[in-house]
């Protein structure tokens, strides 16, 4: 398939090769742009936004060699995010970088239709206008991510020149990233290392997995902290950072993570829990102004506390 696309005017065009003939149109989009579902490409097919030689087709029509495909995505139009006052447990700030301790069920950056309570509302407050702009405005100062279950470390940066050499050091895999969790099950090892590809799940847009034939290099390194009659605590150090990459990786070897009931094979856990048991703990780098390696580390949160305390032996 040829294309020849805009991403910035948000114009696309393909011209339909052999190998694509008799695919389905929603399919073989899905396939072509990785930044749109294919749920939302069916939607723009439904509503006529998507034509083949100039004709609106739907979502099953079939592709034929010479095909010109051509579609423009709506501009979505981004809500004003409004600081908020929200506390913040606070690890380590200066005038290019602050690393905060998020706690359990904050989002970090808003959505459509969750523009509050977020990490990005309340480090909006607190910074005012010292905030990169690289992300746009519904993620400034963000560089990377945790899950809104997950707690710890977080770094968000206050300028552009903070925020690309962070981002340089995230792409070269240098930052160190230490997460401690809680698994289902008994290690036979005391570490290990899972090397798997993560991709989206095959048939759930809203799951990764381990996708040998789509997914992107991931590696996690973990070893065991304390082993309990059922249970395991481990710390995991992340040589990359897919989306939900310890989650899927531990799930994958059969030890899925206590609280976590995406990637738990239908467990559910004899403790109240609101999601998975892990804690961004480590979170170390190269200081964008001195050069430096600095660290912080952040205390893990009551709840895993209690969970290690009360756990079988």
């Amino acid at each position: 398939m040829n294309d020849n696309c805009d991403q910035n005017n948000r114009e696309f065009c393909f011209f339909i090769t052999e190998e694509w003939e008799d695919e389905r149109i929603d399919k073989a989009l899905s396939g072509l742009i990785d930044f749109l579902s294919r749920s939302y490409i069916q939607k723009l097919l439904k509503d006529g936004q998507v034509k083949v030689n100039h004709l609106p087709v739907k979502a099953n029509y079939r592709l034929k060699c010479e095909d010109e495909i051509r579609f423009q995505i709506p501009l979505a139009i981004e809500p004003d995010i409004v600081p908020e006052k929200i506390p913040l447990d606070i690890l380590y700030e200066d005038e290019d970088v602050l690393v905060v301790n998020k706690p359990k069920g904050m989002v970090v950056h808003p959505a459509a239709g969750h523009c509050s309570g977020t990490l990005v509302n309340a480090v909006m407050f607190h910074c005012q206008e010292n905030l990169s702009g690289i992300n746009g405005i519904m993620r400034p100062g963000i560089v990377h991510r945790i899950d809104k279950d997950t707690t710890g470390s977080i770094i968000i940066c206050k300028n552009d020149f903070s925020h690309n050499h962070i981002a340089e050091q995230l792409k070269k895999h240098s930052i160190t990233r230490r997460y401690h969790a809680i698994c289902y099950g008994t290690f036979l090892s005391q570490e290990g290392t899972i090397s798997a590809p993560i991709g989206r799940h095959p048939l759930d847009r809203k799951k990764m997995a381990v996708n040998e034939k789509n997914g992107k290099s991931a590696v996690t390194h973990y070893k065991v902290l304390q082993r309990f009659h059922g249970y395991t605590y481990i710390e995991c150090r992340l040589e990359t950072g897919r989306t939900h990459q310890i989650r899927v990786h531990m799930a994958s070897i059969g030890h899925p993570l206590l609280g976590d009931e995406t990637y738990s094979g239908g467990r559910k856990s004899p403790f109240k829990l609101n999601g998975q048991c892990l804690h961004a703990k480590v979170l170390g780098f190269l200081h964008p102004r001195t050069g430096i390696y600095m660290e912080t580390d952040a205390p893990l949160p009551e709840y895993f506390e209690h969970l290690l305390k009360v756990l079988p032996d």
